[in-house]
């Protein structure tokens, strides 16, 4: 963001006078498009552009005379930086699931005060909260309030980027399959129709792939699916003429992206509706004619798609392979060159993804590399730039979290390097996070764990310390797709059932320890849910692959505070990690990994 705070501030004074005109109390503005994406297209990044916080989780609420940022623990010192002189407090929240902004709305609004939000891009389950909590006090709920088309005079369009379909050799099944088993899974709930809105689940379902979300191989479309047929919903242009013959001999036709409302209003009256209501926004949920059924369960295609088969893996460890040599070139550079060239938290960003992009099949980033030195590294969701960033000198530790897309598969790895000399207490808190990776990585559960209760694994080494840290330990990653996604999520979240560990799951592992002002730590590594040989007695197990490959810093460990036994997983790592990437890269680097994996 290149606007001054004065500018920011302009534009939430802007706003504030557009309630007025609107007769409107307040309005809320979710960090959410219509397809509620993790990754937004320009055109709805409209929280940023109102208040400069361009951290990718907050919710705004603007008032006739107030306006208030709420945001987690990973992006207070971001937001406290730069919502600096815009007049927007900032609310801090326990997590990013937290809905104190309903409770804050509801303390600063009363009877008959109206609150604008754009149901378009507000989810169902945030809309009913929102609703309940304002009935109490007697104001209401006015759904069909865009905002940004008042205030914001150069608002992005829709993206029109083709789409194209993911490589035969790496698809993990032909459309008419995935198809088939979402209708299998359809006839399961008695439903005749199925709409989808998560572009993940639409990318997977059809086997297309586009570019309209920033490090997310995926495209903004709709799908409207029934017991014979389907209807994808994309801008006109965007699927070209031999790709809408191919997905036509398959029963998909495409339509235009506005008909998706207006198919749902078209539903027969005798229709049964399977909506997924924390992956739908309010404005098409109420397209559906009200005496249409409405089956409300998750996606069969989140589940699917979660559990990658043998060939999938297969991919995925290749994919592996190739971004883990990429690492080792850039890290044989980085450490050549620290006191030689002048380095800053850009350069490792430009330097890094520049080795990606020479590996066979590489796409693009799977999200903004994260390159934090020392008090940088305390911001979990951190992004240097060229107003603000730190050049490596000096001690301390330089965190990278960073990840590639391919055909065959996503990474996201976080490593943690010494710069100079490390302190004592830097590496005592380097080491208790690693404890923490390696627990959990070690672990064993049944089939059909929860995964919120494999959390505790990864913070026991840190919680005997008496710390902890504010984000999840892991998060599901897609196949050539989003590096979020679900169902599984290890962390604190309120556990369901659709959260069972299931063979084929990718899951990261990345605990953390973060001093503000001082040092960040966090060691991520991808995992596969594999079956573990066990005593059949007590049923099946599961244990994790590790898929990531690269070396984990030993210089910043406190031998003291390890156990022999995390010493032998780490060597055990080590070594796979030296045979699999040795074939792959050149002879610095190779000197490299050979150094950096040596047994301790």
């Amino acid at each position: 963001m290149t606007a001054t705070p004065s500018v920011f501030a302009q534009r939430i004074t802007s706003a504030q006078s557009t309630l007025k005109e609107l007769g409107l109390a307040a309005c809320l503005v979710p960090s959410s498009d219509p397809h509620l994406s993790e990754y937004l297209p320009a055109r709805w990044q409209g929280r940023e552009w109102l208040s400069g916080f361009t951290g990718s989780m907050g919710t705004l609420v603007v008032t006739r005379d107030r306006a208030a940022l709420f945001a987690d623990s990973r992006y207070w010192t971001q937001a406290e930086t730069e919502l600096t002189h815009t007049g927007i407090e900032l609310v801090k929240i326990d997590t990013g699931a937290s809905t104190h902004h309903v409770q804050w709305l509801a303390q600063n609004t009363g009877n008959g005060q109206v609150v604008g939000v754009d149901g378009a891009v507000l989810g169902l389950a945030a809309a009913q909260q929102l609703r309940d909590a304002l009935a109490k006090v007697g104001a209401t709920v006015r759904t069909d309030v865009d905002l940004f088309n008042h205030i914001w005079p150069d608002r992005a369009s829709l993206p029109l980027a083709p789409i194209y379909e993911h490589d035969a050799a790496f698809a993990s099944a032909p459309r008419a399959v995935k198809l088939a088993q979402v209708r299998a899974a359809m006839a399961g709930h008695g439903a005749s129709h199925h709409f989808i809105s998560t572009v993940d689940d639409i990318a997977w379902l059809f086997n297309l792939r586009g570019s309209d979300v920033s490090y997310n191989p995926v495209f903004l479309a709709h799908a409207l699916v029934n017991a014979t047929s389907a209807s994808l919903f994309v801008a006109n242009g965007k699927v070209p003429a031999a790709l809408v013959a191919r997905l036509k001999e398959d029963g998909v036709t495409v339509q235009d992206y506005p008909l998706a409302s207006p198919a749902l209003a078209a539903l027969p009256t005798d229709a049964v509706l399977l909506m997924d209501p924390r992956r739908v926004t309010l404005g098409l949920r109420e397209s559906a004619p009200a005496v249409v059924k409405v089956v409300e369960a998750i996606n069969p295609s989140v589940l699917l798609k979660s559990r990658k088969g043998a060939a999938e893996a297969v991919h995925v460890r290749a994919a592996m392979e190739q971004d883990g040599a990429a690492m080792c070139e850039f890290y044989a550079w980085f450490e050549a060159a620290q006191g030689q060239e002048r380095i800053t938290e850009l350069t490792i960003d430009e330097r890094l993804t520049a080795e990606r992009a020479k590996r066979p099949g590489f796409v693009g980033l799977s999200f903004n590399t994260i390159a934090g030195f020392n008090a940088n590294g305390a911001m979990p969701h951190y992004r240097a730039t060229l107003e603000s960033h730190a050049v490596i000198e000096g001690d301390g530790l330089l965190l990278i979290d960073s990840g590639g897309q391919y055909p065959g598969g996503t990474t996201d790895i976080t490593r943690v390097w010494p710069i100079g000399t490390p302190g004592a207490a830097q590496k005592r808190d380097y080491t208790l996070v690693l404890k923490g990776t390696i627990s959990l990585s070690r672990a064993r559960f049944p089939l059909g764990t929860l995964s919120p209760m494999l959390d505790a694994l990864a913070r026991a080494p840190l919680w005997e310390h008496g710390m902890d840290y504010g984000h999840g330990t892991g998060h599901g990653v897609g196949y050539f797709l989003a590096v979020h996604e679900g169902p599984q999520s290890i962390s604190k979240a309120i556990p369901d059932a659709n959260m069972a560990m299931q063979p084929g799951m990718i899951t990261s592992i990345e605990p953390g320890l973060y001093r503000a002002g001082q040092w960040g730590v966090r060691i991520e590594n991808l995992v596969l849910n594999v079956p573990a040989a066990t005593d059949e007695t007590f049923g099946d197990f599961l244990e994790f692959e590790t898929l990531t490959l690269c070396p984990i810093d030993t210089r910043c460990i406190d031998a003291s505070l390890m156990r022999a036994d995390e010493i032998a997983w780490l060597n055990s790592y080590h070594a796979t990690v030296r045979a699999r990437l040795s074939p792959l890269v050149g002879p610095a680097a190779l000197a490299w990994l050979i150094e950096r994996t040596n047994a301790i």
